[in-house]
């Protein structure tokens, strides 16, 4: 084993001084209804050491530019950066470039830390050694229907999987939300990938396991994160995203869970459900042998299922109203179905010709 490949290994980290100064990065595109109120939040932190905000400015149309360049004349600790491209790793990177002190934390314009999370995570780097650590996702919503989304993100009938969606325990992790970085970490490595422009995240973590370093989930770390408010941006954040999960399964595939392919099942299986209704309105299965009629009708078995799981599930959710559960209905399989669809368009021809930037 080569000795780069263990550089981020806990023990050969540098110790933290007491309170070290934090540089956060955050990648902005049209978000003038939030960036100022998110970067106040930010550098309101209640920490006692240095802390500064690098902002790369994507192409915005929408005055979010001038908003950040009016900030920082107004606050030493606010740096713009320009980002022709927009694409969220090139952003990322150029942020990087910028910063000043030995910890670096990934935020977002529609994400709230907690009060503490900047001195929590700061402690909690220190006591476990780790390259990276997040917190939990606290997804909520103001309307019915993006309380819906914040139930699915946070129920494991809908995301699922990683911790940081409804994990109780600190453990270490796969990946981690947002993240907050020892600057070795891109010192070590190369940044993000900037060809991934979804899933970047992930990819990087796991060339810091590669790297010997410890990821780490911690229930202590909340950020409060506002999703999509409307079906058609939802429908469209979750294709592109399995487009590009797609991408990273197609470079790293062995070192995926398996849980990534389950959307793509269900897809052929709704799929294959569907052509079975129609040949058997139009009297094409009549023609059939009997066990073969019986053999192709069996596909509404697990579509059925699915169907009655989503029901029973919407139906169970607790402290919601009509409303909400009728949406929360319609959004599990938006969810699934339109990242399973994603990941199959993106396993077969790749993900380059996804252009889409929301975040």
């Amino acid at each position: 084993m080569s000795r780069d490949s263990q550089r981020l290994r806990p023990e050969a980290l540098p110790e933290l001084p007491a309170s070290p100064g934090v540089s956060y990065i955050m990648p902005v595109l049209n978000e003038a209804a939030h960036v100022a109120s998110a970067i106040t939040g930010i550098l309101a932190q209640e920490y006692a050491g240095a802390q500064e905000i690098v902002l790369a400015l994507g192409p915005s149309t929408d005055g979010t530019t001038e908003i950040v360049r009016q900030l920082a004349l107004e606050d030493p600790r606010i740096v713009a950066v320009d980002n022709p491209a927009g694409d969220t790793p090139v952003g990322l990177n150029l942020a990087i470039a910028e910063t000043s002190y030995p910890i670096i934390a990934r935020v977002d314009a529609h994400s709230e830390l907690s009060p503490d999370y900047t001195a929590r995570a700061v402690e909690a780097l220190r006591e476990s050694g780790a390259a990276n650590l997040g917190g939990l996702m606290q997804a909520r919503g103001r309307s019915a229907f993006q309380r819906a989304v914040a139930r699915a993100y946070m129920s494991p009938v809908g995301l699922g999987g990683p911790a940081y969606h409804s994990g109780d325990e600190a453990q270490e992790a796969e990946s981690a939300y947002l993240g907050v970085f020892r600057r070795e970490v891109f010192s070590v490595l190369d940044g993000f990938d900037e060809s991934l422009r979804r899933g970047q995240d992930w990819e990087l973590n796991l060339r810091i396991r590669e790297a010997g370093g410890s990821i780490r989930f911690d229930p202590a770390l909340t950020v409060t994160y506002w999703p999509r408010d409307s079906w058609s941006k939802l429908a469209q954040q979750f294709y592109a995203t399995g487009v590009w999960r797609a991408e990273i399964v197609r470079r790293h595939a062995a070192k995926n869970s398996l849980r990534y392919f389950a959307p793509p099942v269900l897809v052929l299986g709704m799929g294959a459900a569907v052509v079975e209704t129609v040949l058997q309105l139009t009297g094409t299965t009549r023609r059939w042998p009997r066990w073969l009629r019986r053999f192709t009708a069996a596909v509404h078995i697990p579509s059925t299922a699915y169907v009655a799981g989503i029901v029973a599930t919407a139906w169970r959710a607790k402290d919601a109203g009509l409303r909400e559960r009728v949406w929360f209905a319609a959004v599990l399989p938006t969810m699934h179905l339109t990242w399973g669809a994603g990941f199959l368009r993106g396993l077969v021809t790749g993900a380059a010709s996804n252009r889409d930037r929301s975040r």
